[in-house]
């Protein structure tokens, strides 16, 4: 799972939480308490990685967090995309090089890489298979 460490910070006016990402310091959200701006961090985290996305840059990995640093888990779904994209940026691979491997419109592909698009897993691990990457989940105890 890929866990970006978060900052929280009350807004001494409005009252609202604000979460931030050292490692993507333009991703920014808002919430009326920790847990809703921490839950919105993960749009904000969609947005930037579809940023990098567009402008062909690598997605930052997440540094480890502090003890008692708030996280944001990203779902298996956007973890499985930021490996995907990942792994094609490593291969020197563009989506069309992909999709001609997989036999597949270049469409699907970029539905493949768009963080805003509801891809299914099924179709993820099967790119990322033609990388020869396996994508792995792991269940661990709610916090």
């Amino acid at each position: 799972m890929l866990c970006y460490p978060a900052t929280l910070e009350q807004d001494a006016e409005t009252g609202t939480y604000i979460v931030g990402f050292a490692d993507i310091p333009f991703a920014h959200a808002v919430g009326v308490d920790p847990a809703e701006a921490l839950s919105s961090g993960g749009d904000a985290l969609a947005t930037a990685f579809g940023i990098f996305v567009e402008r062909g840059e690598p997605i930052p990995a997440p540094t480890p967090p502090r003890v008692g640093q708030p996280v944001v888990m990203l779902p298996v779904v956007m973890a499985g995309k930021v490996a995907l994209y990942s792994a094609m940026r490593e291969a020197g691979l563009y989506p069309d090089d992909l999709a001609r491997r997989l036999n597949i419109a270049p469409s699907i592909v970029q539905r493949l890489l768009s963080f805003r698009h509801h891809s299914r897993i099924e179709q993820i691990e099967t790119a990322l298979a033609m990388l020869d990457r396996r994508l792995v989940v792991e269940v661990v105890k709610a916090a």
